[in-house]
């Protein structure tokens, strides 16, 4: 049974109501005070004594208390199902009366109630707050109930700008929705991408140069205008610049990871003060994040992963494994598998799965059907369970 226990104060009416009602109970009996009831709430806006006058009538009809926050055992087992409709109509109706009013705080509440949140979904889709409305309640339904959390981050950053969206996203788990969690980096990026050109252009202009096109790239922008960064300028919050950067590189193949690129690309003219140093192996961030988008985007692959190899050697002397595992994911999504697992037993091989941020020995040997590899691994692991499968692999197979 739907949950219909929560207390509901009594909507302040008149006391002429109450007048009213008795009188009609009087007159036309039952079923007709009900009526006049649900008539007079309608017609005073009290939507939430609305739905529980709604559960009354159906009460009356099926011969049971009318009181409609009671509990669920005054209705008997042969009528939970049509008492459980009355709740998905009487809800429905409620909840569309504040999809109405464009009030989809208390439409919620109805619709969560039902399990269908399809018609808030969609009056989020529909919503364009006023410049000065309070987006807020929206946001808290959008995002943080998890009702429509893309247009969640989208309304954030549209009020509340780049900085809050950058926050929001490194601070929500989204491990459970990785559209999601794409969705909120294409559009950093995009946004990020659009103040940085919009903001080139302007300088331009500013260096009595012809206004380019809307349409220029960011490195079409950069190409023949070096004065823009004459004495340490630049043009968007650098802070912002990297953590987009470092967002993106999560992204597949698309346009917005094209467009983090042009950001590397912006990145490298800055003066060397504000060049963004990183943790290896991205420790010139701009630099090697160009790198690392190039190998993704199937360009100069080869040198590219020299690069990041290099840079797995240089910090397994210090023990670091970090660059190894960048490494091998790096490897894994342009489809080189087996150089991912040689890698892998190269850099990784003593450490277990469940510490790594990239695919372990045993998962990318399983992948090419290598059990041998697991067998040896597992051996100076002291891990008898992979060994003995790998064994029994080695004999299916």
């Amino acid at each position: 049974m739907f949950d219909t226990e929560a207390p509901v104060g009594p909507p302040p009416l008149e006391l002429a109501v109450f007048d009213r009602l008795h009188d009609a109970l009087q007159s036309g009996g039952p079923a007709q005070a009900i009526d006049a009831l649900i008539a007079q709430l309608r017609e005073a806006g009290h939507f939430d004594a609305l739905f529980y006058a709604l559960l009354m009538r159906k009460r009356l009809e099926l011969g049971v208390p009318p009181f409609p926050s009671g509990p669920a055992t005054d209705i008997p087992e042969q009528h939970h199902d049509a008492y459980e409709d009355a709740i998905r109509q009487a809800g429905r109706e409620v909840g569309g009366i504040y999809l109405s009013r464009n009030d989809l705080a208390h439409a919620w509440v109805y619709y969560r109630m039902l399990g269908e949140p399809q018609p808030v979904m969609d009056a989020l889709d529909a919503a364009n707050p006023a410049p000065d409305a309070d987006v807020q309640p929206l946001i808290d339904i959008a995002l943080y109930q998890g009702v429509h959390p893309k247009r969640g981050f989208d309304l954030i950053v549209e009020r509340y700008g780049i900085c809050n969206a950058i926050t929001t996203l490194s601070s929500q788990d989204f491990s459970r929705q990785p559209d999601v969690h794409e969705h909120c980096t294409k559009r950093l990026v995009q946004s990020l991408a659009d103040q940085l050109a919009e903001r080139l252009r302007s300088d331009i202009a500013a260096h009595d140069k012809p206004t380019p096109p809307e349409s220029a790239t960011i490195p079409e922008l950069l190409a023949g205008n070096a004065e823009l960064f004459a004495e340490g300028a630049y043009h968007i919050d650098l802070s912002h610049l990297s953590a987009v950067i470092q967002f993106a590189m999560q992204l597949p193949d698309c346009p917005e990871r094209k467009l983090a690129r042009q950001l590397c690309q912006y990145g490298q003219q800055l003066t060397t003060p504000f060049q963004s140093e990183g943790n290896p192996p991205f420790e010139k961030l701009y630099h090697d994040a160009e790198i690392f988008f190039q190998v993704l985007d199937g360009e100069q692959v080869d040198a590219g992963i020299a690069h990041f190899h290099a840079k797995a050697e240089a910090a397994q002397v210090d023990g670091e494994i970090y660059p190894a595992e960048v490494l091998v994911n790096l490897l894994v999504r342009i489809g080189r598998t087996e150089e991912a697992l040689a890698t892998a037993k190269q850099f990784l091989a003593a450490v277990p799965e469940g510490q790594l941020s990239c695919p372990g020995v045993y998962e990318l040997a399983k992948r090419v059907g290598d059990w041998a590899t697991i067998e040896s691994v597992a051996r100076e692991r002291r891990d008898a369970i992979q060994f003995l499968a790998a064994k029994l692999a080695q004999v299916r197979a």
